[in-house]
């Protein structure tokens, strides 16, 4: 038998809400499980079809879900997290719901049952989880950046001593995410909590082939500005005294800290895994003896409560369960004609709201208007970026604008130059060389209810953000609309003055139409960047904002400045020229080749500039096109399922019978930028290739 100690006195903890809460989540996964084991005899519609225990991880979970009493808390977690919700006020019938894939929830049917997320007005929140290992971690650090900017610049007393936690398993500390928000916890002092419950095991690997030596806190220990604990998360006199000792640490301002709890892991990974294939008896039998529930009633029995009332618990405990199941398995299933709903914003007066973003209200304050100054003055495409960005910080409190080198610097094309000096530091800073924390960090912003503005040097450098683009384009679809994370990522790209190469001179911007729940904005022009880019931080939505390179470095694209009001609705083309025999469609830097080359057709040509690519303006495509009768799609991106793809499809399914001749594209022939001009003329559409396709298509 362990020794006894006596519970830590004061009023931080519950003891009997710690047992209830650790008896009902050992409780739902006996449920689960059972159910699963039994699947071929119960119904169909009673099975958790991904299930995940938290046997063995529940207790401490549970006291420091009860530690967490800032009004502005959040906590991102993952997939073995539910204890934590359940001490955090989740109800036991939605803890059970939305595992059974019921309408509500989490997710309303949408999201794995354990992918949880937990909104409220006030008190600690559970940001959204995601499916894939680590990427918890950065949006956390984002929350808690936010945090010091609501205390540090808006005055916002809500957040004095509020802080972000960070659940993840010791096989989540092998990840870039844990890596990039541990770089921003510490180099900016952050009130950001990592908490590793180390099972010694990711899925059948074993610890020490994610971090050597098996011991994460050990290794960090030359860490600066990092309180590290380590300790048995068994035991609960342990289990409380340091996470009491490292909330108080982080909630006193003095920076983050981590602690790694050692559990065992007393089920398989999920529901399909059988851990019999990977461990022996002995190593099963070894985690059986750690089991913390029986250490926790030897602990509370008779120190906090008699024999009888730990019975007594028990009984309530299966009574509550059984009531939840009940009411779990009636709920509905989800209304599969809804399913398309929340992928963007329902943006009208009485719809619903999600957490995250500018609220309505504030958005609507901001107003904004289509209608284009008359005699503004002539800029470039860059400075009106830098304009735009610069009357946003001026009007909204809540914009911040980040990325690397974005701040003494001004941007690598000097697009922000200046915007620190005049805004200062917390609100246009550099970051780490880090773009899944450029991108985890504006998620956290985000759902904290900031604009972020982020940049990312160049197109080719978002891939290893993409987990983090893809978790925020679809965190309103996914919760069904419990949650919002509208910002803006700038992305230069495509070729630049003369010059190209693989890296620097990438489009590719159809894998972000692709991308669920994002605009696409591909402004040619500088009147066009004002407006779409105002848009974009008033949105509901997240924005990818093109900035094209030929077009930073170059005079085309200079525009009239359109005024601080201007706001240019996403999905509506700009008719460049009117024609009567071909529609040709393009956007970005290849408009003003493709208005160069047709100058000497007249009118024969309608040429529409789609601005954006998602949403794009298929009325506008379908009207020429049933006009002229013919379709050109010029693009600099692949031409193998490029965009234009998609518009040619469009058009022949949607427009078929008024066609005259077939759809065609000009495109590279998939083949990368290269850098070399001659080489770089080679492989883009010049004025040449167009004037002689449109010539050809006329002939038909």
């Amino acid at each position: 038998m362990p020794p006894k100690t006596k519970p830590p006195a004061g009023p931080a903890l519950d003891w009997r809400k710690v047992a209830y809460h650790v008896l009902c989540s050992r409780a739902l996964d006996d449920v689960e499980e059972q159910t699963n084991r039994n699947r071929a005899t119960v119904p169909k519609d009673h099975v958790v079809l991904y299930q995940f225990s938290a046997r063995g991880h529940d207790m401490a979970q549970v006291i420091l879900g009860q530690l967490l009493t800032g009004k502005r808390d959040a906590a991102g977690a993952y997939y073995r997290s539910r204890p934590l919700l359940l001490s955090l006020g989740l109800t036991l019938e939605d803890a059970l719901g939305s595992p059974l894939g019921r309408a509500g929830g989490f997710s309303d049917g949408r999201d794995i049952g354990v992918v949880c997320n937990f909104p409220r007005e006030e008190g600690c929140i559970v940001l959204p989880m995601a499916g894939d290992v680590g990427s918890q971690y950065t949006p956390t650090a984002g929350w808690a950046q936010g945090i010091t900017y609501y205390r540090d610049i808006l005055k916002d007393y809500r957040f004095n001593g509020s802080i972000g936690v960070a659940l993840g398993g010791d096989a989540s500390v092998a990840t870039s995410g844990f890596w990039a928000a541990l770089t921003m916890a510490t180099t900016l002092k952050l009130p950001m909590l990592f908490y590793i419950e180390d099972n010694n095991l990711g899925i059948s690997v074993s610890g020490d082939f994610q971090t050597p030596g098996a011991n994460i806190a050990e290794n960090l220990a030359s860490f600066k500005n990092l309180l590290i604990r380590d300790g048995d998360g068994t035991d609960p006199a342990e289990s409380a005294r340091l996470l009491e000792e490292v909330v108080a640490h982080v909630r006193s301002g003095e920076g983050p800290a981590l602690v790694r709890l050692t559990v065992p892991r007393l089920s398989s990974h999920s529901g399909p895994d059988n851990q019999k294939g990977y461990r022996s008896d002995a190593e099963i039998a070894a985690d059986q003896k750690r089991d913390p529930l029986p250490r926790l009633r030897s602990f509370l029995v008779p120190s906090v409560m008699s024999a009888a009332e730990w019975s007594q618990l028990e009984t309530e405990v299966a009574r509550d369960v059984e009531r939840a199941l009940a009411a779990a398995r009636n709920r509905p299933k989800p209304d599969a004609s809804k399913i398309a709903e929340h992928r963007y914003a329902n943006d009208t007066d009485d719809a619903p709201e999600a957490f995250g973003g500018l609220r309505r209200a504030e958005r609507r304050k901001l107003g904004g208007s289509d209608a284009a100054q008359d005699e503004g003055e002539l800029l470039r495409f860059a400075e009106a970026v830098r304009r735009t960005l610069r009357h946003e910080l001026a009007v909204n409190p809540k914009v911040v604008v980040f990325g690397e080198d974005v701040g003494k610097k001004g941007g690598v094309h000097l697009v922000t130059e200046g915007l620190q000096k005049q805004f200062g530091s917390d609100r246009v800073f550099d970051t780490s060389l880090s773009e899944e924390g450029i991108i985890g960090r504006a998620a956290g912003l985000a759902i904290s209810g900031l604009m972020p503005v982020a940049e990312i040097q160049f197109r080719k450098y978002a891939d290893p953000a993409t987990e983090q683009l893809n978790n925020a384009g679809t965190l309103r679809w996914r919760t069904a609309n419990r949650f919002a994370s509208p910002m803006v990522v700038r992305m230069p790209g495509g070729f630049g003055k003369d010059v190209g190469d693989p890296w620097h001179s990438l489009s590719d911007e159809v894998r972000f139409a692709h991308a669920y729940g994002w605009q696409v904005a591909m402004p040619s022009n500088a009147a066009d960047a004002v407006g779409l880019l105002r848009a974009a931080m008033r949105s509901p939505n997240p924005t990818i904002f093109f900035e094209h390179r030929a077009l930073l470095m170059t005079g085309d694209g200079a525009a009239r400045y359109p005024g601080d009001d201007y706001v240019l609705p996403f999905g509506k083309a700009r008719l460049v020229q009117e024609g009567k025999a071909l529609t040709l469609v393009s956007w970005g830097a290849m408009v003003h080749r493709i208005a160069d080359a047709i100058k000497p057709m007249g009118d024969a040509v309608e040429f529409l500039d789609l601005r954006s690519i998602a949403p794009w303006d298929r009325d506008a495509v379908l009207a020429s096109v049933r006009k002229t009768g013919r379709c050109l799609i010029v693009h600099e991106d692949n031409i193998t399922a490029g965009f234009g793809a998609e518009i040619a499809a469009t058009v022949t399914q949607e427009a078929f019978w008024y066609l005259d001749a077939p759809v065609e594209r000009l495109a590279p022939q998939d083949i990368p930028m290269p850098y070399h001009p001659d080489l770089l003329a080679a492989v883009l559409p010049g004025e040449a290739e167009i004037v002689s396709a449109v010539e050809r298509i006329l002939r038909i």
